[in-house]
């Protein structure tokens, strides 16, 4: 089977939702639908979701979910960790930069997410990795050559630290001890920013 991904920055905080689908059957599923989703859920129309998958649960990644879930009633998954995240607005962010966004609210995540999980897709397996240290239910899902790396890896960057339940410590340990074991080959799709490669990170990023 041949998946496609698109990718769609979303919100004022230019956050990376990706869509996941087989273009035969019409099924698909999305990887953190983040603010002012109107265009994700336009292009979904028609389309039948398996789910949504969460890298983490900050604001700016789970915004759109509520109206992903009213439209196709699809489950979520989450790493538990983060369980209590969907339904608080202090711990997903959401109160704190008022500016920028409503508080956010979603009923609990249906499923969890946990290391070395394969989770079954469209009829694929994504392998999970808990890759904590942005925040501490933060995972990354890899599949065929490609790691949805949420705001663990950036291109030239790594994610923020001074957010509840984040660890530098932790971070650099996802990332040396987990993602820099994938093939240099892999591409990263982070969850703000352009693409990259694990290769370029390791040679160029200045952080790691």
């Amino acid at each position: 089977m041949a998946l496609n991904i698109e990718t769609y920055s979303l919100g004022p905080l230019a956050t990376n939702a990706y869509l996941v689908f087989d273009p035969e059957s019409n099924k698909g599923f999305v990887i953190d639908p983040g603010q002012r989703p109107g265009r994700l859920l336009k292009r979904i129309e028609g389309m039948h979701i398996e789910a949504v998958v969460l890298t983490h649960a900050h604001f700016d990644h789970i915004a759109g979910l509520n109206e992903i879930r009213k439209e196709k009633g699809c489950p979520v998954y989450l790493h538990d960790a983060e369980s209590d995240w969907l339904t608080d607005p202090e711990l997903n962010g959401s109160l704190r930069w008022p500016d920028t966004t409503e508080p956010v609210v979603s009923e609990p995540a249906e499923f969890a997410l946990d290391e070395g999980m394969e989770l079954k897709l469209l009829g694929e397996t994504f392998k999970i990795l808990h890759t904590p240290g942005h925040s501490p239910g933060s995972v990354t899902l890899v599949w065929g050559g490609y790691a949805f790396a949420g705001d663990v890896l950036f291109k030239l960057g790594v994610g923020r630290t001074d957010l509840y339940g984040g660890s530098s410590r932790e971070l650099y340990d996802s990332i040396h001890d987990k993602l820099f074991r994938l093939p240099g080959e892999t591409v990263v799709l982070p969850g703000h920013g352009p693409k990259t490669t694990i290769a370029y990170e390791k040679e160029h990023n200045p952080y790691v």
